[in-house]
């Protein structure tokens, strides 16, 4: 349906999987978008607002079974059952609303190193269940247009987890990795090196940079906050801030 903008839409579907087929069916055809944080679906139900609730069925390896309970009810899920899967997993049942279940899957793949077996299906409307934890780190947003040095990535490795590469082009407001910390840094992602007259033998640092951070279409749909784009072309998955220059977003937060 139409949004207020006369430039935006929004799309109903069942679940990130189901909008991202649709999304990447959209690239392949050659459009150009940018896509915001997926909301669930609320119903007015007896003059009170509901939200959807899945039930969450997850297999597991039992030396990991901590790590997945941490993060499955820090996301208001409600165990229902818990039994042995076999001689080395645990099979879990879970009540969740449907809006702990967006970034849930990549978490749990993550804290169990692909180990985990994740299925959900929809259960019914219930009252709202209170708020859902926030991604833990910040990002790193380029404060210039251009295009990505490896001498500056280099730099901002120490701290970061990165989403580019070195000759990648990028600009303001561009998200170009992950923050060691929970706020949000701007950086300048196309700095070079300061040459001198003076060149010691020796003196150039060998620039060894991890491999950037890959996204699928729904890893990065699962990733974004609020305030945060995934901008969908038919040559890249990029993430960017909605309001692209600093100056806009200390206005906005000063508002907030």
């Amino acid at each position: 349906s139409e949004a207020d903008s006369k430039e935006s839409f929004k799309v109903s579907g069942r679940g990130l999987l189901h909008l991202s087929v649709l999304i990447e069916t959209m690239r392949r055809e050659g459009y150009e978008l940018s896509v915001g944080k997926p909301e669930v679906i609320r119903k007015k139900i007896d003059g009170h607002w509901q939200e959807p609730f899945e039930l969450l069925e997850i297999e597991v390896p039992t030396e990991q079974l901590g790590p997945v309970m941490e993060i499955v009810t820090a996301r208001r899920g409600q165990l229902r059952h818990m039994a042995p899967g076999s001689a080395t997993h645990t099979h879990l049942e879970f009540s969740i609303p449907a809006r702990g279940l967006i970034g849930l899957r990549t978490r749990l793949l993550n804290a169990t190193r692909g180990e985990a077996v994740i299925h959900h299906r929809f259960e019914n409307y219930q009252p709202a269940s209170g708020e859902i934890p926030r991604r833990k780190n910040g990002v790193l947003v380029s404060q210039e247009s251009g295009r990505v040095t490896a001498y500056s990535l280099w730099k901002l490795g120490e701290r970061a987890a990165l989403f580019v590469a070195p000759g990648e082009e990028c600009y303001e407001g561009m998200i170009v990795g992950e923050n060691s910390r929970d706020n949000d840094m701007v950086v300048n992602p196309i700095r070079e090196k300061k040459l001198t007259n003076m060149r010691a033998s020796g003196s150039d640092e060998i620039i060894i940079l991890a491999p950037p951070r890959e996204m699928s279409l729904e890893v990065a749909l699962e990733y974004i906050e609020e305030d945060e784009y995934v901008e969908v072309t038919p040559d890249a998955i990029r993430l960017r801030k909605i309001l692209l220059r600093e100056a806009e977003r200390r206005k906005q937060a000063r508002g907030a």
